[in-house]
Order: C-alpha cells, then structure tokens, then sequence
C-alpha cells in the first residue's frame, strides 16, 4: 500500500468536505492518502446527524464565519486556529476500523513529537463515553467537550478529536489538531440558551487544550504540518 500526502493550503468548509469525499472515491487497495489542510473563511462543521438549526447562521455569517455539514459524525466544532487532517484508507488495509482510528492518531502523535518533544507527553484516551447520553446535554452540542476512546489528550485534556465513516470499503476520517484557543468562540454561534452556551464554554475550558497553551508560544504552521508528515509517515511504514 502507498501513502499519497497532500497539503492543499486554506479553503472553504464546502471545497474541504468535498475534497475529503473525493478521496474516498480515488482510494484503492493500493492507495492511501492522508491529507492535512486549513479553513477560510473560519467555519464551523456539524456531524451528519445533527440539524443546521444547531447554528446562528445570521450572527455566523455577521462574523465570516462559513458553515457546513461534514459527511463524519461527531458534533460541532469551530475550525479557526488548527491544522486539519483527513485519512482515506481502503479496509483491505488489514484493520477493523476502529484499530485504524487508533493508528491514525499513534501516527499524529508520532508526528507532534517531532514537532517538540513536549507533545510526546499526549496519550490516547482508553475509555469510551456514553455519547448517546452526553449528545442528550448541552455539552453533546460542541465535538470538543467529550472525549472518544483513541483520541489524542494531553495533561487529560482533548488536544485532537476526530470523526470517521465507512463509505463502502474505504474509511474516511478527518479531524482537528488544536494548535490555538479560537475553538472556543463555537457557543457564540450556538442556538442554546445562555445557560446553556455557559456550561459548554465550561467543558471546553476544562477539557480541551491547545499546541500554543502546552508549549507557551505561538504555532509555526509550516513545520508543524512537516512534522505531522514525516511522523504519520513513519509511524504507518512500521505498521
């Protein structure tokens, strides 16, 4: 199997998730591709399942804020100060999807250690939470305010939370590497009440950080999406 590595810069929340899609139709049994990207203007993605109603969609679009479903589950997450990454890889790779859901981040740590060698101290989380009672709260609202079991924490918060679908035979999964604090602007533009925004603005708080607050300075973007490149790769040609 090859590794195909695409950079494909900044773009709007509608060319990113189609751009993920069409990977999927150009994945074979010979053909993998882990792609990282950004997003502007700034958007904010809601899982497949949940209703665009979740959104203020005139106070988003007052802020240039775009606004989009992904084709993943998951919840709502406010893209702005992060590297995304997205994975399409076919099942005759040999796993189950949920191993490659563990691989993919062992490669995304492998890739922030060679960032800094700060980051190695991440570690994936082992517990799974009952998501069918945490989407019943208004934390279920914000991706970020939960964490699934293989994604990537630090210090016990989330720094990458991530989504994957099967489509066919090929398994699709993007997902968010925090490098600053912007994430946490998502209760602005979400329909809940102000109680409600307050207890999600809590959570993500207290169970998310970011590359920029572990290291104590500013992200070089570049480097960052190099180091992600060669850990990811060399990680998954020991696999």
């Amino acid at each position: 199997m090859i590794w195909n590595f695409i950079d494909s810069g900044m773009n709007t929340g509608s060319y990113n998730m189609a751009f993920d899609l069409e990977l999927t139709k150009k994945c074979t049994p010979e053909d993998s591709f882990f792609r990282l990207y950004r997003w502007f203007p700034y958007c904010i993605s809601l899982g497949a399942n949940q209703k665009i109603e979740e959104v203020d969609l005139l106070r988003a679009s007052a802020d240039n804020i775009d606004v989009v479903k992904r084709p993943t589950g998951g919840r709502g997450i406010l893209h702005g100060e992060e590297i995304t990454y997205s994975v399409a890889v076919h099942l005759d790779c040999g796993l189950t999807p949920s191993e490659i859901y563990r691989e993919i981040n062992n490669g995304l740590l492998a890739g922030l250690g060679i960032y800094d060698s700060r980051l190695e101290g991440a570690e994936l989380e082992n517990l799974q939470p009952d998501f069918a009672n945490v989407y019943k709260t208004a934390a279920g609202t914000a991706c970020f305010a939960t964490t699934a079991k293989s994604e990537l924490k630090y210090s016990g918060k989330k720094l990458i939370g991530s989504a994957q679908r099967k489509l066919g035979s090929v398994i699709l999964q993007h997902g968010s590497i925090l490098c600053g604090k912007y994430h946490k602007h998502i209760t602005r533009y979400l329909t809940l009440s102000q109680e409600d925004k307050e207890l999600v603005a809590e959570d993500l708080n207290n169970k998310t950080t970011e590359i920029e607050t572990i290291l104590n300075h500013a992200v070089d973007y570049d480097r960052l999406k190099n180091s992600l490149k060669e850990g990811f790769f060399g990680y998954f040609s020991e696999v």
